[in-house]
């Protein structure tokens, strides 16, 4: 339970008055001379830039993550949490920064709340290496192009969204700058997989109105729905976030004026002829974002018949097969057109997970 009547403050800016205000002057006293980055990334919605007031009930405060050195962390890992537990404030901005567990072996979850005694704070000390590692796997330090298939884009989000307050050792911005967006062929084949999975299931929506689904053609161009944001957010080169802000990612896109207006419509459809129109729209816009890109030669965005069959697509597996032509690194080359880990599995329990080391 919180105590604290404070109004709500972004987590990120949270966690900075926490870094300023709280953790900085207490290595600046004990250890000087030491060498240390501190950042607000990882997990957390604050980290994404979509933490409101509701946040505030679990897991959010003021929370950071310090790197240091493997041999540091060995050798003054434990020190720094003993001296910020005794010597933290007791709030910031109005928060406490001390957080109480569940009680609970099996929830994770913890609240703030206020303490007269040490705080059992939110601050983590590790090194840069071993964190990135946990997130996204042994090779996400310096990964091949393979290896990029392996990452789910939330992960990668968390890696390389929030905010870095200090970088002394400078390892903690070459990792996210190493990955702040995928390769240019790694993208190219990432695209080719979108729209595969588009054209997999654009004529499905009047198959399954033509003999009488009507639930099952919505449900169809539902998923459609979601292929084209994430298709949007890969056009312009921002990590999709799992299902619960992908929304709120894609109405921070240039495409969101454009397809949003399509997309809803097309959710909103009580007939099959309504969905399939507004749904024709959307792949016809981001048809053309694609031309725009100049990945390939320019393509007829426009909708058309599916084969013989009384439905209007997009054929969207011509853009796929022209992504393709583009492709020349080898080991995407030959692989089906089922893209990474977050395009043929959508688990949040997957896409969120701790990777086995």
């Amino acid at each position: 339970m919180v105590t604290s009547a404070a109004a709500f403050v972004p987590g990120l800016d949270l966690a900075r008055a926490l870094y300023e205000e709280g953790v900085r002057p207490v290595l600046r006293t004990a250890l000087p001379t030491l060498r240390y980055a501190a950042a607000r990334v990882g997990d957390g919605s604050e980290v994404l830039g979509f933490d409101t007031a509701r946040s505030t009930d679990h897991d959010w405060g003021p929370r950071l993550e310090l790197f240091l050195t493997p041999e540091d962390v060995e050798r003054h890992g434990e020190e720094i949490q003993d001296l910020l537990a005794r010597h933290l404030p007791k709030q910031v901005r109005g928060w406490p920064t001390h957080f109480r567990p569940s009680g609970d072996p099996h929830d994770p979850v913890r609240h703030m709340e206020l303490t007269e005694g040490p705080v059992d704070h939110r601050v983590t000390v590790q090194d840069v290496d071993t964190w990135v590692a946990a997130r996204l796997g042994p090779c996400a330090v310096e990964p091949e192009a393979g290896d990029w298939l392996a990452m789910p884009q939330q992960r990668l989000a968390e890696v390389t969204g929030g905010a870095v307050f200090r970088d002394d050792l400078g390892e903690l911005g070459t990792v996210r700058e190493r990955l702040a967006w995928y390769p240019d062929q790694v993208w190219r084949y990432l695209l080719a997989c979108q729209w595969q999975r588009i054209s997999q299931e654009e004529a499905f929506v009047g198959r399954c109105a033509e003999v009488g689904d009507d639930l099952g053609s919505a449900v169809v161009a539902a998923r459609l729905v979601r292929d084209v944001m994430r298709l949007a957010l890969l056009l312009e080169r921002r990590y999709a976030p799992y299902g619960k802000w992908l929304g709120s990612a894609f109405a921070r896109t240039e495409a969101a004026g454009v397809l949003g207006p399509s997309l809803r419509g097309a959710l909103a459809a009580t007939e099959y002829a309504d969905r399939e129109r507004h749904l024709c729209d959307a792949y016809e816009a981001v048809g053309r974002m694609h031309n725009a890109t100049g990945l390939t030669g320019t393509l007829d965005p426009s909708r058309r018949p599916y084969h013989r069959r009384p439905f209007q697509v997009l054929h969207a597996e011509r853009f796929a097969r022209a992504l393709m032509e583009t492709v020349s690194e080898p080991c995407l080359r030959d692989l089906p057109l089922t893209g990474a880990v977050d395009q043929w599995a959508d688990s949040t329990d997957f896409l969120v997970r701790q990777p086995d080391l």
